[in-house]
């Protein structure tokens, strides 16, 4: 066999390995549910300008007498 034809049989065999394995994935390998996607500083920091803003809102509502 020519070095290119082995070469060739040895990729198509491990490709027919991989064939057999799909789909039987470990578990260690899958997320985990209790990572959260936002970090908490950002979280702290969108609760932060949230409430701030709403209470920012109320004052001016209450000093100018309910006009906006």
């Amino acid at each position: 066999m020519t070095t290119s034809r082995r070469l060739a049989d040895r990729k198509v065999l491990k490709f027919e390995k991989n064939i057999t394995k799909r789909g039987a994935v470990p578990e260690t390998s899958t997320k985990k549910g209790k990572d959260y996607p936002v970090g908490p500083m950002l979280l702290g920091f969108f609760v932060f300008v949230v409430i701030g803003s709403s209470l920012f809102q109320i004052m001016r509502t209450a000093t100018s007498g309910g006009m906006a």
